[in-house]
C-alpha cells in the first residue's frame, strides 16, 4: 500500500485521527500529526494493519520524526453527554490545540467534522489508507489508547481489556453480566448487565 505524503504542497497539512468510537469503555483518543517533506517510512499505514509491537516502534518513529504531533483523549461521561462523534471530533480539535506549528489545512480520516479556527478542512474516507499523516495520527492514537487500556485492565482484570482494548467481545459482555458496569464504560452506549 502506498500512501500519499501530501493532499497539497501548498500547504501544511496536519492528519488527524480518532480511535475507541464503537469500544463500550474507556475514552476516545485522537491524534494530529504534521510530517514535513523528508519524513520517510514504509511500515507506516493504517494502524488496524499493524500488530502492537510495530505499532508501538512505529509511533516511537513518528514522535521523533514528525514536524509535529499532539494526542487528546475524551472520557466516557463526555461520550455520554455529547455522543461519540461529537466527542470524536472534539478530541481531534483537542490534539488540534496542542500542536506548535498552526496548520493551514486538516486532513480528516472519515466523513465527518466540525470547522476549526478558521483553517480549511478535507474529509477523506479510509484516509488512514491514503495518506501518510493520516496513517501515522491512526498509530499514535491507536498506541495511546491501547496502553491505556492495558493499565486499566491491571485494576479491572475481568473485562479483558488488555486484548480487547474495551470492544464488545463475549469475554467483555459476560463480564458486564457477572460483575456489571465500571466507571470506564460508556453508559449511553448498549451494556447488557444485570442489576
Amino acid at each position: 500500500m502506498v500512501l500519499l505524503k501530501k493532499w497539497s504542497e501548498n500547504y501544511i497539512e496536519a492528519g488527524c485521527d480518532e480511535v475507541g468510537r464503537g469500544c463500550l469503555c474507556g475514552p476516545v483518543v485522537a491524534a494530529a500529526v504534521i510530517l514535513d517533506d523528508e519524513f520517510q517510512q514504509n511500515l507506516i499505514q493504517d494502524s488496524k494493519q499493524l500488530n502492537g509491537a510495530t505499532r508501538a516502534e512505529m509511533s516511537a518513529y513518528i514522535k521523533e520524526n514528525a514536524k509535529d504531533f499532539a494526542v487528546a483523549e475524551l472520557p466516557p461521561v463526555f461520550i455520554d453527554q455529547h455522543n461519540i462523534l461529537n466527542a470524536s471530533i472534539h478530541a481531534m480539535h483537542r490534539a488540534l490545540d496542542q500542536l506548535k506549528i498552526r496548520p493551514e489545512l486538516i486532513l480528516v480520516d472519515g466523513n465527518r467534522f466540525h470547522p476549526y479556527d478558521f483553517i480549511p478542512h478535507q474529509c477523506i474516507v479510509k484516509g488512514d489508507e491514503k495518506m501518510l499523516s493520516i496513517a501515522a495520527a491512526s498509530i499514535l492514537a491507536k498506541d495511546y489508547r491501547d496502553q491505556l487500556m492495558i493499565r486499566l485492565h491491571e485494576e479491572f482484570p475481568h473485562y479483558g481489556w488488555n486484548q480487547n482494548m474495551g470492544y464488545a467481545t463475549k469475554r467483555h459482555r459476560e463480564a458486564l453480566m457477572k460483575y456489571g458496569p465500571t466507571i470506564h464504560h460508556r453508559r449511553s452506549f448498549r451494556l447488557e448487565y444485570e442489576e
